[in-house]
């Protein structure tokens, strides 16, 4: 294997070398052109000029610290907030607010959860309900929308925070139907199917018949048990 030039290799080297020599001393450019700046922007507007050491202790500083830490040649890349976006389940929201009664007082800490919850935020979605459970500890309004955001928050997963607050929205309103419809959704979206099924029929059962959602919940439940169906019908093949 014939051995690399090395005089091509002094080359690379140099010009390796170079690159961030450049960039290097154009930030030392720039921070010198920074501080002149703002000398003279102290001069314009007259500031007392022992009030002068103080900025040029903190340029001092500035450089200092870019001295130790510049790395100008570094390529950049966009900076990310660490929030993902959630899609708005629209015909879930709309069948919540038909059954917590959205035009409440209660309903309004949902609304400005969801907001939170829709660019991402969900521990903010959760605090914001804890906020109104402090205000209002016996709504059940707020108790089920606390279930629902301490579910989302725990990665779709019925945590122990979240059932507990599931529990409670049904102790304070054991006869309606939202506590157990909305702890069913949360087996769903956990894909713990059979443990849904059970409080999605008790919602059903729990709804009157003349009530305008009790068809949505009819027709999830029926949805529901075609999947379970399907599942146990592949079970015996695998």
């Amino acid at each position: 294997m014939a051995r690399a030039d090395p005089a091509a290799r002094r080359r690379r080297l140099d010009r390796a070398v170079e690159f961030p020599a450049k960039d290097t001393l154009m930030g030392w450019v720039w921070l010198a052109a920074i501080g002149a700046g703002v000398f003279a922007l102290l001069a314009v507007l007259k500031v007392d000029r022992l009030l002068w050491t103080m900025v040029a202790s903190a340029l001092m500083l500035g450089a200092a610290g870019y001295a130790l830490q510049g790395q100008p040649g570094l390529v950049g890349h966009p900076v990310t907030t660490g929030l993902a976006a959630t899609p708005d389940d629209g015909a879930m929201l709309e069948l919540r607010d038909q059954m917590l009664e959205r035009y409440t007082g209660a309903a309004a800490y949902l609304v400005a959860a969801d907001a939170m919850t829709r660019i991402g935020d969900r521990r903010a979605a959760v605090q914001v309900l804890l906020g109104g459970i402090r205000i209002a500890p016996k709504s059940v309004v707020l108790w089920t929308g606390l279930a629902n955001a301490l579910s989302a928050h725990d990665a779709n997963q019925v945590s122990p925070p979240a059932l507990f607050a599931f529990q409670q929205a049904t102790r304070l309103a054991p006869k309606h139907p939202a506590p157990p419809f909305f702890l069913g959704l949360a087996y769903v979206r956990a894909g713990e199917f059979a443990k849904a099924r059970p409080y999605w029929a008790k919602a059903l059962a729990l709804t009157p018949s003349d009530i305008s959602y009790r068809g949505e919940i009819a027709v999830r439940l029926a949805l529901l048990d075609r999947l379970l169906a399907a599942q146990d019908a592949e079970t015996p093949r695998q």
